[in-house]
């Protein structure tokens, strides 16, 4: 199946060299299922729209007939205004997505609209309330930082005074010490 399918793929040019084995047959055959799958749905899709192209055509000519019977109108018969009318009424119909292009069914669409453009509004007022929010915080926690930084700075200075001080006194005290042996052998070669 997986071979009848790369033939399929490719046609008359010649199938790349793979390294056969369980892993890449699994793989393969997974692509074919995944493959075939997509062009029945692909051809199920086509379906439909050819059947809503002819449902849409059918439509059309009983819309057609009826206004060439009852108001003896034909699409030839009207002025340019006319046809430019009715292609703006059509567009309008297509534009806002409507089942038919009675009133009706325009202040529903319009009204749809409206209403996901006022949901749409409240969204981004919402997200520009937590934009300004997340800059607020972003401000306050990068003032935060800088001050941060600044007392870690005072204090590697203070530790460095302090290191030397330690220092001093390590030495003063290495001193002392050294002195207090010294007088002790002093006092010991006196006594």
């Amino acid at each position: 199946q997986v071979t009848l399918w790369l033939k399929k793929m490719y046609g008359n040019q010649p199938i790349p060299q793979y390294e056969v084995n369980a892993r890449t047959v699994d793989i393969l055959y997974e692509l074919v299922e995944c493959n075939e799958a997509r062009d029945r749905d692909v051809s199920l899709l086509i379906e439909d729209m050819k059947q809503k192209a002819a449902e849409y055509e059918a439509e059309a000519n009983y819309l057609q007939g009826l206004l060439a019977e009852s108001l003896d109108l034909s699409l030839s018969s009207l002025s340019s205004e006319g046809t430019s009318y009715l292609n703006v009424l059509v567009n309008s119909a297509m534009t806002l997505e409507t089942k038919d292009t009675s009133l009706a069914s325009f202040f529903c669409a319009i009204n749809d609209m409206t209403s996901e453009l006022y949901a749409t509004e409240s969204e981004n007022r919402e997200m520009e309330l937590e934009l300004t929010n997340i800059r607020k915080k972003l401000t306050a926690a990068l003032m935060l930082e800088k001050q941060l930084e600044g007392d870690l700075k005072k204090t590697e200075e203070r530790l460095e005074v302090e290191k030397a001080k330690a220092d001093s006194q390590s030495q003063n005290l290495k001193f002392l010490k050294d002195k207090s042996e010294d007088l002790k052998i002093r006092i010991k070669a006196a006594e």
